[in-house]
């Protein structure tokens, strides 16, 4: 709950001189004002109302209401106590559903407004975007027009937690729907507005500029790729939206960076372009439905560059090919290096993941890849993308230790994967190899990133099936100053290269 203390500040002036008053004023007349009626001429060089004038009709604020139930004696109890969990949580017994009506009786419930947010009108017959965050957890929304009289009762049509965008529908005619933009098109320092109803505060416009494009590091949401402005975004303005100087939609006002509640001059907005996708996919599937490469991704560093001979450290290695996804299918094999995608440079996993996951599924996408140092062409077929993906967790205690288990790779201690590891340490039931049950901290391998509960599956480019095979292909690398292997920690996997560690 938020408190706003609104003062105005005054000043009292006390003048001695009583005779002085009384002559100023006693000819009682009043001062020559100069009066200028005329409008003012309006352009982008002094004034936004123009913009203005052309968007808010477009703007809506979301009323979210939730059935709440009424204590012993009548009164409201907590929003969310009919949420399953929060019941179990605080020990409430479940409601048996035999009272429905809204009559105030203890038991009974009662629908509440709980929030307030924003959205926008995209067609005329009643579809708004916004946030999913906003309609979640809402029982019943309530649309109002930007005339702050008009009210429609608003279905949801489908959330995308993904990318935190939801539609949903008023049944209405000749709403006067907002026209978007192309977002791939704006650039930093762009001027923007932003139109929403922050802290309930219906129709509220701010002006900033574009600070930033492609903040994927925000955690928001899964496939984030925001556009960053400093035009003042507060809570409530979140699926309102973000336009540019000719009135256009280049944004939908997601969430803000705070350390008081408030603004602090960095707000984040979901690209037009990615709303716009989002969108038309839940109203033809009630999902959204996103393209699926079938890799795990890993960054390179100097050492995988060397390592896999690949043309600089630009690029992203391939460090697992999913079975049956359409990279298995069009020919990448792990240990690939991808170096552009439809002839765009392949640098970042995040702008890469969610360049593929907004693209269709059954998209025919074109790779430039080195293998071995050598260029490679793929064309594939992209899959839809599954609901969950390399699960991960953070591990536990390791196994108490075997004093008999073998010590491969310069200090690294491996056994096989028992039943009741797989459980700690997270390991599908799928990934074959041997697990690292213990790892010298004068090794080199101590100097990686690898782990107690990782699982060793490949050395030097040959498969580890199990802790014999592990110990086998050890002995054959002992020759080299630096060795390759690939590891699985929680379903992820990854490349590592251990160095022979330098005396000082």
């Amino acid at each position: 709950m938020n408190t706003h203390i609104l003062t105005r500040t005054f000043a009292i002036a006390l003048f001695a001189p009583l005779a002085f008053a009384a002559g100023a004023f006693a000819e009682n007349k009043f001062p020559e004002i100069k009066v200028d009626d005329k409008a003012l001429v309006r352009n982008a060089d002094n004034s936004y109302a123009p913009i203005v004038d052309k968007v808010a009709p477009s703007v809506v604020t979301i009323s979210v209401n939730k059935q709440v139930l009424l204590g012993a004696r009548g009164q409201q109890q907590n929003p969310f106590s009919d949420d399953p969990f929060f019941r179990r949580f605080f020990g409430i017994p479940e409601d048996d559903g035999s009272a429905k009506k809204n009559d105030g009786k203890p038991g009974r419930k009662k629908t509440v407004p709980v929030g307030m947010g924003s959205g926008v009108i995209v067609s005329a017959d009643g579809y708004i975007l916004t946030n999913n965050h906003v309609v979640e957890q809402a029982d019943e929304l309530v649309v109002t027009l930007a005339d702050g009289k008009t009210e429609f009762k608003a279905k949801r049509i489908g959330t995308d937690p993904g990318s935190d965008i939801a539609v949903i529908k008023v049944e209405a005619k000749d709403l006067k729907a907002i026209t978007f933009a192309d977002s791939e098109k704006i650039k930093v320092g762009d001027k923007v507005l932003a139109i929403g109803a922050p802290f309930a505060l219906r129709q509220s416009v701010t002006q900033g500029i574009v600070s930033a494009l492609g903040r994927n590091e925000t955690g928001i949401s899964e496939f984030g790729n925001f556009i960053q402005t400093d035009a003042s975004i507060n809570p409530g303005n979140s699926g309102g939206a973000l336009v540019d100087t000719e009135g256009r939609l280049v944004g939908i006002n997601t969430a803000i960076y705070s350390r008081s509640g408030g603004n602090m001059g960095i707000g984040f907005s979901v690209p037009a372009n990615q709303a716009r996708t989002a969108m038309e996919s839940l109203i033809k599937f009630g999902k959204v439905q996103r393209g699926f490469l079938g890799i795990q991704m890993q960054e390179l560093d100097e050492k995988l560059a060397k390592e896999f001979k690949a043309p600089g450290k630009e690029g992203i290695l391939v460090a697992e090919v999913v079975p049956g996804g359409g990279a298995e299918k069009g020919g990448v094999k792990s240990g690939d290096v991808i170096v552009e995608f439809n002839g765009q440079k392949a640098t970042a996993i995040a702008e890469f993941r969610n360049t593929i996951a907004n693209m269709a599924p059954g998209t025919k996408v074109d790779l430039k890849i080195f293998r071995n140092g050598e260029e490679k062409r793929l064309t594939l077929t992209l899959a839809e993308r599954p609901g969950t993906f390399a699960k991960n967790g953070a591990p536990l205690e390791p196994q108490k230790l075997d004093d008999k288990a073998p010590d491969v790779l310069d200090g690294v201690t491996v056994g096989d994967i028992k039943p009741e590891m797989r459980k700690q340490f997270g390991i599908p039931e799928d990934v074959k190899g041997a697990i690292i049950t213990a790892i010298n901290p004068d090794s080199a391998t101590a100097e990686t990133d690898v782990k107690v509960g990782d699982v060793v599956v490949e050395i030097d480019g040959k498969p580890v099936k199990d802790s014999d095979a592990a110990v086998k292909l050890s002995e054959e690398v002992k020759h080299k100053t630096s060795v390759r292997i690939r590891v699985n920690s929680h379903g992820a996997t990854r490349f590592v290269v251990i160095e022979e560690k330098k005396e000082n």
